[in-house]
């Protein structure tokens, strides 16, 4: 299937906070190196560039001695950025995906909706305080993040799940399948899939 055009970017954002440099091909074969400064985020931003077949480059610093929330937040407005600007006019995409995947006692769904409308929903939920030297109530901050920087309606629903790495790792890996999908382009849709001709 042809591609509708080259489909790359990279976005950066440099703030007394925090240095973040992004780049994005969505027509990848998975090709990822990444570096936050952060163990886990790195496993888990590595697990969505892998999962979804993007090619992906995060390079992140940020004030890490206050904690990780500057970093992570602004690493997902970033990688929002990064995706719209990568979509272009979104011509010929699929627009929806969903995936439900499981890690061992984990089962999480991900759907998204790239219809340039940003909106969060998740019942995510995890008994301990951190995963590493990542705090769990920042998976909220990241996910939100990236859908309202990158304008997607994006949604959570968990299963099942005991063990927080693997309830985290599921909902990256749910979310790289999800948005796999909707990335995808059909010759089909001549346009934009929508009824207002726009996205």
């Amino acid at each position: 299937m042809a591609k509708a055009n080259v489909r790359k970017a990279m976005v950066t954002r440099e703030t007394k906070e925090t240095q973040i440099e992004i780049t994005i091909d969505l027509d990848g074969k998975g090709n990822v190196t990444v570096d936050t400064g952060i163990g886990f985020f790195d496993h888990m931003l590595n697990s969505f560039g892998r999962h979804a077949l993007f090619d992906l480059n995060i390079k992140a610093k940020g004030d890490l001695f206050v904690d990780c929330h500057h970093l992570i937040e602004d690493t997902g407005i970033v990688l929002g950025e990064a995706i719209k600007k990568a979509l272009g006019d979104k011509k010929s995409i699929k627009r929806y995906g969903n995936a439900i995947l499981p890690m061992d006692e984990a089962l999480v769904l991900c759907a998204v909706d790239l219809s340039g409308r940003p909106y969060y929903s998740s019942d995510l939920h995890f008994t301990n305080q951190s995963v590493g030297y990542f705090d769990t109530a920042m998976v909220k901050e990241f996910f939100y993040a990236v859908s309202y920087s990158a304008g997607m309606n994006l949604h959570f629903k968990m299963f099942s799940g005991e063990n927080d790495h693997h309830i985290i790792e599921a909902a990256f890996k749910a979310f790289a399948k999800a948005i796999d999908s909707a990335t995808q382009v059909d010759n089909r849709i001549e346009d934009v899939l929508s009824t207002k001709g726009t996205l």
